[in-house]
Parts: structure tokens; sequence; C-alpha cells
């Protein structure tokens, strides 16, 4: 087997696990008491994840860097608290939440995860994802930390599956905190049209990267670290891999031809009865289009006892980076909530 000028081996398997560790490393970096690496079989196909906080489950040999332990994490385990597992937007891996992972990670435990074929997660087999897989990923995530109803934090796309989740499998859910989420009445042309657009921008963006930061010269255990800083490393990693572009490119035509399954599910009745706090943006939208995105977010606390919406000024779609002090307050306050339901 070929070996890359860091000296790993190329495979396949060697290389989501180096990626792991590069997105690991980006993460350590501002968490002073580091990460732990978490992966689950779904049937043959590793999901893997980053867990960060007070409750963290160490991965046996595994430094607090995310550095090489003595085998594959399983992440399993009692938490401290409620955990907070994080769902990532459409096409995005655990890198996004590098500014509010600080803000979470000293009060709570704290679930970064990647969805198949995204970030250090292996891709399915199927040859397009479906919602009930997107979720069933998630389901089997929240049973496997074995801590009980977790609270959900979710940007985009992410927020919906979130939502999903919820409704389905009430018990995993503690609360929700979702980030300017996606919603099924608000799908203009336009906006997909330039969904579209950046995201093959994006994705050629990608495909030019240096050769050398691609999936094949991920570090592996024991490897000395590569040229450039840590979340340039990992960011280079991830794109780099074909199966993560298409992946990217699944999911945006799983956001579009699902509009009409997500009303028929939200139409099958209300959600459950949890502390929910919706974060709308205020940037990156023409103002009557943003008015519209606004209107629909506030439609999912509407009649709902324990339902918050913020509008976050200065936020474009990514509040959990603009504004990341913002979405943690709301995390705290919802965990407040449920820890408060628990007791009582």
């Amino acid at each position: 087997m070929a070996t890359s000028r860091w000296g790993v081996r190329t495979g396949r398997a060697p290389a989501l696990t180096g990626v792991q560790q590069v997105i690991a490393e980006a993460l350590a970096e501002h968490l002073p008491g580091g990460v732990r690496r978490g992966e689950l079989d779904r049937g043959g196909r590793a999901l893997r994840w980053l867990e960060a906080g007070p409750g963290a489950v160490p991965v046996p040999g595994d430094g607090p860097d995310g550095g090489p332990g003595d085998g594959p994490g399983s992440g399993s385990g009692p938490g401290g608290g409620v955990p907070v597992v994080l769902v990532t937007g459409m096409g995005t891996s655990s890198l996004t939440w590098a500014p509010l992972l600080p803000e979470l990670a000293g009060w709570a435990r704290v679930v970064a995860y990647d969805r198949a074929g995204l970030g250090a997660s292996e891709p399915d087999r199927s040859p397009a994802p479906t919602l009930a897989a997107q979720v069933a990923d998630l389901a089997a995530l929240v049973r496997h930390l074995d801590a009980g109803p977790v609270v959900l934090v979710g940007h985009s796309w992410g927020g919906q599956l979130a939502q999903l989740l919820a409704r389905e499998r009430p018990e995993l859910v503690a609360g929700l905190v979702l980030i300017d989420p996606a919603h099924e009445d608000f799908r203009p042309r336009a906006i997909s049209v330039i969904e579209s657009l950046l995201l093959q921008i994006g994705l050629l963006r990608a495909a030019r990267a240096p050769a050398g930061l691609g999936p094949r010269d991920a570090p592996g255990p024991g490897d000395a670290p590569g040229p450039g800083n840590a979340a340039d490393r990992a960011e280079a990693a991830v794109l780099a891999h074909p199966h993560q572009r298409r992946a990217v490119r699944a999911e945006n035509r799983l956001s579009n031809r699902a509009t009409g399954q997500l009303r028929r599910l939200r139409a099958a009745g209300p959600s459950p009865e949890v502390p929910v706090t919706v974060l709308s943006a205020t940037l990156g939208l023409p103002r009557g289009l943003r008015a519209r995105f606004t209107a629909a977010q506030a439609r999912i606390t509407a009649g709902t006892a324990l339902g918050v919406h913020l509008v976050v000024p200065g936020a474009g779609h990514a509040v959990h980076q603009d504004r990341p002090g913002v979405v943690a307050e709301a995390v705290r306050a919802v965990s407040r909530q449920v820890r408060i339901a628990r007791k009582a």
C-alpha cells in the first residue's frame, strides 16, 4: 500500500480517521480541555463525532487534543448534565462549530458529529440520502451516548433534522435550539438557484485545494503535523475527498425534493412540548425575502408554551459563527429549562 509524504498509509479508512484527527486538532486549539473522538458502526459504515466539555467520554489512550488512542473510540457512557448534540447545516462538517464550541464546552457535554459522507464520517452506500436515513443516524448517535434525552442544536438543514427527530423519537429529545433553521414553506426559486450556484463555486474551489493537504496527506496516528495551521489542514482534508463533494451535492438535492414530505410531516401533528428556541438571522438576504424566512421560522414556536423566537441583529445565516455568544446563551437557557423540568 502506498504512503503519503507524512508516512501515512493511503487506504480509505486511515485517511478518514486521519481527517477526524485533523478536525480534532483544529477544534482543540480553542478548547483548553481538548476534544475526544467517537465512532459508531452503522452497518459497516463509520459515523464519527467529537466530544468536549464535562462528561465527554474519553477514548482509551486518547489524548485531550484528540490525539491517537489505543483503538476506535466508542464515545459511549454516562455524560454530565444534559448533553448537547450539534447538527450541522446542509453539506457542512463539524468544523463549522469551531466558534461555538468554546462557549459551550465550559459547562456542557457537547457532541459535534458528521453526517454520512461529510467530514470524517464514511459515506452511505445508498445512491442518495433520505430524510429517514439521516434522522435514523442522529437517533442512533443519541441512543449510543447513553445519557438520556439531549438538547439538539440544529443549524439550517440540521434544524429540520432536529425537529424531525423530536417528532419521531420524542423520548430522545429534551430541548431544541434551531439556528436560522430551514423551513419547507420558504423555498423560493431564486434562493434554490443561488444555493446551487454557491455550492458549485465552493466545490470548484475545493477541487483546486493544494494536493499536499488532501485526504491522502491527512496525518494518521503517531504522525507529525503537516504544513499550514490546523484549521486549514482540516478544511482541505475534508473537502478534498471526492465522496465529500458527492455528499454535499446529494444533500442539496434532498433539501429541494423533500419539501412536500416535510410539509406532510409537520401537518401530521404538533411537536412535542419541549423547550425550543428559534434564532433568526438578519443579514444575507434581501429585506423582503428575509422577512418571509423569519416569518416561517416564527411559526415553529407559535402556539407552544415553551417556545421562544429571537431575531439576532448583525448575524448572517451562520448565526453560530457571527454571534456565538447569543447561541450559547440560548442553549444554556434551554438546558436550564430541561434541568428544572427533570427536578419537578
